[in-house]
């Protein structure tokens, strides 16, 4: 059974989306923490699955913890999604840099808000595909610390091809398909591109792509860099 961490610092909110998760049949404890210090201290104590994270918080803002969170090395790593007040693009593509996969908002219906948790257990993107493409090309060209081309000098032609279309939206199954291989190919060189790449989320693996060059900004869909 999945198990669930809740952090957010106002009370009601945070009490709220815990009694609401622990209605559910089939999901496993639901813990909570009120800030981010508390957060990451949760996170190696009960190894969450999953941690719906608030963005501003005192003492550890959220990004910051699940930056922290992600860097414990835990096996397998928490999938976590941001939640927001405000659909604002600016911490999203600061949440899928750090790793996380996807955010929510704290207004949503609680019926979405539980479809939402169940869909990022089974699946590594909350954000639609399209929608991450369009967000990592308008904030890309304002980064100000990209990764660096340098560090797709590790990755093998396939496993870059591999990210390329990661990067477009693609799921395994329609990369296989483009490749001309099985899915659990396309799963082997997509685990082998996080792994040498540090990569936590899939969401995190699109923001590389453009910033390293493995696909252009701008450039119509699946357009990759030129070597």
């Amino acid at each position: 059974m999945a198990r669930i961490l809740v952090v957010d610092d106002q009370h009601l909110i945070r009490s709220g989306i815990v009694t609401l998760l622990r209605t559910v049949q089939g999901l496993g404890p639901v813990v909570e923490a009120s800030d981010g210090e508390e957060a990451v201290a949760a996170a190696r104590e009960h190894r969450p699955d999953l941690i719906l994270m608030d963005i501003k918080m005192p003492r550890l803002s959220g990004l910051a913890a699940a930056e922290r969170i992600l860097a414990l090395g835990l096996d397998p790593n928490p999938r976590i999604v941001v939640l927001t007040t405000f659909d604002d693009d600016e911490f999203v593509y600061a949440a899928l840099r750090a790793g996380c996969s996807g955010f929510l908002l704290k207004d949503m219906p609680p019926q979405q808000l539980l479809s939402a948790v169940t869909a990022t257990l089974s699946a590594d993107l909350l954000v639609a595909p399209a929608r991450v493409r369009r967000l990592v090309e308008r904030h890309t060209v304002r980064q100000q610390q990209p990764y660096g081309a340098g560090g797709t000098s590790v990755l093998t032609g396939r496993e870059a091809e591999v990210l390329g279309f990661v990067a477009q939206g693609l799921a395994n199954e329609e990369i296989a398909e483009h490749m001309n291989v099985s899915e659990s190919t396309v799963k082997t060189h997509l685990h082998r591109v996080m792994t040498k790449l540090h990569l936590h989320s899939r969401a995190q693996a699109v923001v590389f792509a453009y910033e390293t060059g493995i696909v252009r900004v701008g450039g119509p869909p699946g357009a990759a860099a030129d070597a």
